[in-house]
């Protein structure tokens, strides 16, 4: 006895099943969920910021809503925005390999910058201060 074959053959469930996992980390998820639960930190981390708000003004549904999200996060039925499952544990940088030390020294050069602009900016004010000062002086003095 032969079965039909679903159209579209038997590989779609196994598309749709890699499909249907979200880049967002289920650790990181877990961990919002313990530290700021009853806010709903993990759901704004899911794309999820409706509920989110739901779950601040409620305190997690009184601590309800907020166990039941510890559980579906711990057996990796959590779902993001999309709908798509909360399963890998770790956090994964897609970023290509030599991405990453260009970033840091692009990163090193806007810190530089930004130290010489914050030096300019301390003499300018202690100038200013200094003129406020003078003036300050000048208007205290008698005149004679």
């Amino acid at each position: 006895m032969t079965y039909p074959t679903p159209p579209g053959g038997l590989d779609d469930g196994a598309d749709s099943a890699a499909e249907a996992i979200s880049e967002r980390s289920r650790g990181v998820a877990m961990v919002l969920a313990l530290v700021g639960g009853p806010l709903g930190l993990h759901r704004f981390y899911a794309g999820r910021p409706q509920s989110g708000v739901i779950m601040i003004l409620t305190l997690g549904g009184l601590g309800v809503w907020w166990l039941y999200d510890l559980i579906v996060l711990a057996t990796g039925e959590f779902r993001d925005a999309a709908g798509r499952r909360l399963r890998r544990w770790q956090f994964e940088d897609d970023s290509p390999a030599g991405a990453s030390p260009r970033r840091v020294d692009e990163l090193t050069a806007h810190i530089d910058r930004l130290e010489r602009h914050v030096a300019e900016l301390a003499e300018r004010l202690d100038f200013a201060e200094r003129m406020l000062a003078q003036q300050r002086e000048r208007d205290r003095l008698p005149r004679g």
